[in-house]
């Protein structure tokens, strides 16, 4: 029964509008930064050139949010009006006997707010959870033929990766449409009179028993659709076994029969709540709604327990064998690790000959990098930073390019514009956005070579300048001048890492009509941006939508904003990549290259899926976690692929994304969401292809991979005996995993530098060496993975050990004892390099940084010391070097003149030794239970075959960069025999 309207509380009309007010303002304050984003992000793709993908995902979203809506809201309207229209009519006898009075009449009051609000929040809420899952029904609409098919259902790959997914998006919110309609009709009927229950019976009209049985029954066939759907999901379960993924013996014998019995169930109990229609008895759906309970606990729980405990583990190194085979398949497809891509040698880890001998051990030697990137960025700070407000990235970054037709690796940065290193009037606003806008130059060091060696550590770290990088800089100052080693026509730098760090990072750049340039490029010029990137702002409305955006008032007000002016933000590389590719997953490291006389920056992306049938899942966080900082998703995935390499112009900041796998059934799906957004594999140049390197986040994952599924035995691999550890990080002590390596190698057929990215491996929660796994970058084999992999009966010390032994060894002790009374020490990356036909050399640069005041910050790390050390063939003790030069260090491991020999190409400050009259201090023998040999006596200089030794060096050094392999033998000949007579005279 309704109120009567004097009991109805009646609002001032003052109030009213007060509260209307709010409800106004509150509402813009919400909706307001959501269409000013909008506009702002449709205006950012348009400049950017992809405001098709931008388009295709709002319509996307917001068509799964109407659906959702109308879908879950409809749902729960209909049930409510459904309840609400045939409700009983009846008079109670008493308020008291009629608890629920008071909230019926408020629902009659209010029956238009409640019949249409409830609906449209739940509605709107479910719609707004919906709609983030755009990618499952783009995948689904476009998806492609992977051409493998599962072996337990026999469907295309593509039916889990693309079709399942979408089905279950579904049928889940059909489910939670149904359950809404099914507690809101049953509320409805219960306030209204057609649920009526006492503390002794309940009763229902026939209305409500009909409603009720219908949705019961509707959510019960979802359920037993649910079931049917199960049955695929099994081949990627992770249910109970460690030691592999996908359907094991358990789930295809005991699980997937269960799952087709309960669907048949499901349906019989669909079909009682359906029967209840027509006969008055709801003891019979009931009774089928316990036996669908019951049936689930003990077909669908125990008999499954029952089976794994009793039958399958105490037999399940044979019945799992088929379906770790299976798991092992389908995980190499997965991650790319399959021996088409894959290649496994067999490596003794003892060396057989002399590096002297190797042309390719040559080739190692002289381009071993001793310039860490993990360490160096304060000194290139310091050295190169030119003004306050520039700086580098906290981790540089390595790359090659092709010196005096020689391929070298460098340690490269963009000098960038440094925000957050304003300071006193430079962070005025004008300042800060309009004068200080770009970076200035792109800045280059050999990573094996230094400016010259630091002979005395002890003494000399306090005002040497011995130890530092040479640096190759091109910037305004070097613009059209020889001294530009790697020639760049335009330095200077709009976007990057660094300069993306301001809060909020925004630059307003462009001609101001009647006013000088007004951005800072040197201390005697000033420059006015010209490139073709930026959002316009010129009009009046989007200086307001920027000023709104930024809640920044000078945009409005400012006089250096003229009608030819532009504002350039989301300027990190990285974030401008994922943004116009929402569907790619990016590397956490791009790095920069100078293509074309541009920089440009270079970011990997991969296509993922969450699930791959038998595939084992990884989480990339937990596989790239390193000592760098960087941060990946957390979520984990089942494949993944490098298939999209990205470039973004450090000066417009155009953004190109490039194919590089045409094999890639996921990238080619989202090519066809997306059609134009992907340039084809013939659109790369070549040159920048040579900048291409192997990504680190995947190679980190793949290696987490090939540690377990390097095993092709099944029951080998169920004993996990010869699995695989990825080392944790010797120079770090809270480090999980020791990161992989950029290094130049020599090939071991053309003894020509190859560009990998390299990792040891280390036995399964061991420290000796297992394997040693290294992936070409190089564009003649880029992807493939060559893994060394050392026999089981001996044991070859692992990075930590190596580490140990040499920090150990009483030469590094004593002199580390009185470098540390002055000094920080700091450990380079160690380098696992593979030479000597069989052999492992290690090698790790030592830095120094003099201790300072805390006033004194102009101190900065330099490499004061090389460590190397190698096995001996013969006694398998390890042998250690520690100079301060590779070629000293190596003279120490395997005899006098193999560091000049082996450093010829490079020969320099950096790796050459002292003139021959400074022999290196003697070598040192770590035995494995004895005492250091004694060392042999060390020879005297001699003129003529010093010359000798000089000219054959060079006969030797012109070879190898005319690549005359019938020259480079002769040379070493020569060169062999002027070493043997260097001995021999003694001077």
């Amino acid at each position: 029964m309704a109120s009567p309207p004097s009991e109805r509380v009646q609002l001032p009309r003052s109030a009213k509008v007060v509260l209307t007010g709010v409800f106004v303002f509150t509402a813009v304050l919400i909706i307001g930064p959501v269409v000013i984003n909008t506009y702002a992000d449709w205006l950012w793709f348009g400049e950017v050139g992809f405001r098709t993908v931008w388009g295709t995902v709002i319509i996307t979203r917001l068509t799964l949010f109407v659906l959702v809506t109308l879908v879950v809201g409809g749902t729960l309207f209909g049930a409510i009006v459904l309840a609400y229209r045939s409700r009983p009519v009846f008079v109670p006898k008493s308020r008291d006997h009629d608890p629920v009075e008071p909230y019926r009449t408020a629902a009659v009051s209010r029956r238009r707010l409640l019949g249409i609000g409830i609906p449209v929040g739940f509605g709107v809420i479910c719609g707004l959870m919906s709609q983030s899952q755009w990618t499952t029904v783009q995948l689904f609409m476009h998806g492609t033929s992977f051409g493998t098919v599962d072996p337990q259902f026999g469907h295309d790959v593509g039916f889990y990766a693309f079709d399942l997914p979408f089905y279950r998006f579904v049928l889940n919110w059909l489910f939670v449409a149904i359950l809404l309609g099914f507690l809101a009709n049953l509320s409805t009927h219960y306030l209204f009179g057609g649920v009526r229950v006492t503390a002794t019976s309940g009763a229902l009209t026939l209305a409500a028993r009909v409603q009720l049985a219908v949705l019961a029954g509707t959510m019960v066939l979802l359920k037993a659709f649910a079931y049917w759907l199960d049955r695929y999901s099994l081949v990627s379960s992770s249910r109970k076994e460690p030691t592999f993924t996908g359907a094991g013996y358990t789930d295809i014998h005991a699980i997937l029969p269960a799952k087709l019995i309960l669907l048949a169930i499901a349906i019989i109990c669909a079909v009682a709540f359906f029967a209840a229609i027509v006969l008055r008895d709801l003891r019979i759906p009931a009774m089928a709604t316990a036996l669908l309970v019951l049936s689930s606990i003990l077909v669908g729980g125990v008999w499954p327990l029952l089976m794994e405990q009793f039958s399958v583990r105490p037999n399940a190194a044979d019945v799992e064998r088929p379906y770790i085979e299976r798991n092992i398949e389908a995980t190499r497809q997965a991650y790319g690790i399959g021996p088409d891509t894959v290649e496994y040698t067999s490596y003794p880890g003892i060396g057989t000959t002399s590096p002297r001998d190797v042309p390719a051990d040559l080739t190692t030697i002289a381009n071993t990098r001793l310039l860490d990137p993990n360490v160096l960025s304060r000194t290139f700070t310091q050295q190169q930073q030119l003004k306050n407000f520039y700086s580098f990235p906290a981790t540089l970054d390595v790359d090659r390019y092709v010196i005096d037709g020689e391929p070298r690796d460098y340690i490269v940065a963009a000098r960038e514009l440094s925000p957050d290193s304003l300071t006193g009037n430079q962070t005025d606003w004008i300042n800060k956005h309009t004068v200080y806008t770009h970076g200035n130059g792109f800045v280059a060091a050999p990573a094996n070579r230094v400016n010259a060696a630091v002979r005395d550590a002890t003494r000399d770290t306090a005002n040497s300048d011995s130890g530092y990088p040479i640096y190759t800089v091109s910037d305004i100052a070097s613009q059209g001048s020889d001294r530009q080693v790697i020639p760049v026509d335009q330095p200077r730098t709009y976007y990057g890492e660094v300069i993306a760090q301001a809060n909020p990072d925004y630059a307003i750049v462009g001609q101001v009509d009647g006013s000088e340039a007004r951005e800072y490029d040197t201390d005697t010029s000033k420059y006015t941006y010209t490139g073709s990137g930026g959002v316009p702002i010129g009009n009046w409305f989007q200086r307001w939508i920027f000023a709104a955006k930024y809640t920044e008032r000078n945009i409005l007000f400012s006089r250096a904003i003229g009608p030819d002016s532009k504002i350039l933000y989301n300027r990190e590389p990285r974030d401008r990549v994922q943004r116009v590719a929402p569907w790619l997953t990016t590397d956490a490291n791009p790095y920069p290259a100078v293509v074309g006389g541009r920089i440009v920056w270079i970011i990997d992306a991969y296509t993922t899926l969450d699930a791959y049938p038998y595939s084992t899942p990884n989480s990339l966080q937990a596989a790239t976690t390193d000592d760098t900082g960087r941060v990946m998703p957390r979520n984990e995935i089942a494949y993944a692929r490098n298939s999209v390499k990205a470039t973004v112009d450090a000066y417009d900041g155009t953004v190109t994304l490039y194919q590089i796998d045409e094999h890639d059934p996921v990238l080619q799906t989202w090519m066809n969401v997306f059609p134009g957004t992907v340039e084809p594999q013939s659109a790369i140049s070549d040159e920048l292809r040579a900048h291409f390197r192997y990504p680190e986040d995947l190679f980190k994952i793949q290696r987490e991979m090939i540690a377990k599924y390097h095993v092709n035995d099944p029951r080998e691999f169920f004993t996990t005996n010869a699995f695989w550890s990825v080392p944790s990080d010797p120079t770090v002590d809270d480090n999980p995993h020791q990161p992989p390596f950029y290094v130049l190698v020599g090939d071991h057929d053309t003894a020509q530098p190859s560009f990998r990215l390299a990792s040891a491996m280390v036995g399964y929660n061991r420290e000796f060496l297992s394997a040693y796994i290294s992936a070409h970058s190089d564009p003649e084999n880029y992807g493939k993975i060559s893994v060394l992999q050392l026999p089981t009966d001996t044991l070859t010390q692992g990075p930590h050990q190596i580490q140990n032994s040499m920090i150990s060894d009483t030469r590094v002790a004593s002199e580390r004892t009185l470098l540390e009374r002055s000094n920080r020490i700091q450990y380079g990356n160690l380098l696992t390099l593979p030479i000597a036909d069989g052999g492992v050399l290690y090698v790790e640069p030592l830095y120094t940084e003099r201790i300072s005041s805390a006033q004194d910050s102009s101190t900065f790390p330099q490499l004061s010391r090389v460590l190397v050390s190698y096995r001996e063939p013969g006694t398998g003790g390890v042998r250690v070097g520690y100079a301060p030069t590779l070629a000293e260090a190596l003279d120490q491991v395997f005899g006098p003149g193999t560091g000049r020999v082996a450093t010829a190409p490079g020969g320099d400050a950096a790796t050459a030794p002292p003139p021959p009259a400074a022999e290196p201090s003697p070598p040192q023998e770590t035995l494995p239970d004895g005492p250091a040999a004694p060392p042999p006596p060390p020879p005297a200089a001699d003129t003529t075959t010093a010359l000798e030794l000089k000219a054959a060096l060079e006969q030797l050094r012109d070879a190898q960069r005319r690549g005359d392999f019938s020259g480079y033998g002769a040379a070493l000949d020569r060169l062999q025999q002027a070493v043997d007579a260097y001995l021999t005279t003694g001077g």
